[in-house]
């Protein structure tokens, strides 16, 4: 695999006991790129974002990160190569403050950067306005705010974003996807997950669409509008 790829899934396949979730999914998302997967409910999305992190593990096929194979090595071992998995749903420590939150984020010595502390405050007011209130408190958006301020703090090499828009108001969703700009402006991979197609192929350099567990359409953004209009009709 390049070492060019932050990450590249190879013929990968997998399954929840007898249920086939997966088979042979192949791409990769490259260094600094932003890649949307895209695919209705069910089509295997969640299980590429787990599968991503070593939240699972393949039944055939490789998962690479930064050129390396990741075969047999659990979660912990991908996230010290740099992968940040924000999972659909609320993913904040709920009775420790905004603060604590963010600084949980990352290792001793980026607790410690309060430069990059600020700039997650600058970028989000409304948690700089929050920061000693507990997490478990805020609302819906004000908790992925959160959990993207943890991902400026420890500018990973890779931030698989799974849903990020789920429930959330038009504005929040505004809010996400600025900053999700600004994490990728930092040199930050992003592999987002989304059924809000608009805003994931307007962050998008290239684009996965997956049907019933299999990668159905890989391409640029102008292709993917294309396939995705054609399918519609």
């Amino acid at each position: 695999m390049s070492a060019e790829s932050t990450l590249a899934l190879e013929n990968v396949s997998a399954s929840y006991g007898p249920f086939k979730a997966l088979f042979d999914v192949s791409f990769k998302v490259g260094e600094g790129e932003a890649v949307a997967l895209l695919g209705s409910n069910g089509s295997g999305k969640t299980s590429v974002a787990r599968i991503a992190s070593g939240l699972i593990a393949p039944t055939a096929g490789t998962v690479y990160v930064n050129g390396e194979s990741m075969k047999k090595k659990r979660a912990y071992k991908f996230a010290r190569a740099g992968v940040f998995h924000a999972p659909e749903g609320r993913s904040v420590f709920a009775t420790l403050t905004v603060e604590e939150n963010i600084l949980m984020s990352g290792d001793r010595a980026v607790s410690r950067d309060t430069e990059r502390l600020e700039r997650a405050f600058g970028l989000f007011p409304r948690l700089a306005e929050r920061r000693h209130q507990i997490a478990g408190t805020l609302s819906g958006g004000e908790q992925r705010m959160l959990a993207l301020a943890g991902v400026i703090m420890t500018q990973p090499k890779l931030f698989i974003g799974d849903e990020l828009s789920l429930g959330l108001a038009p504005m929040v969703i505004d809010d996400v996807y600025r900053a999700l700009a600004e994490i990728k402006k930092g040199g930050t991979s992003l592999l987002i997950i989304e059924q809000h197609v608009h805003h994931a192929l307007n962050i998008a350099d290239s684009v996965v669409v997956m049907a019933h567990g299999r990668v159905e359409f890989t391409g640029s953004v102008s292709a993917a509008r294309a396939h995705l209009d054609q399918a519609s009709h």
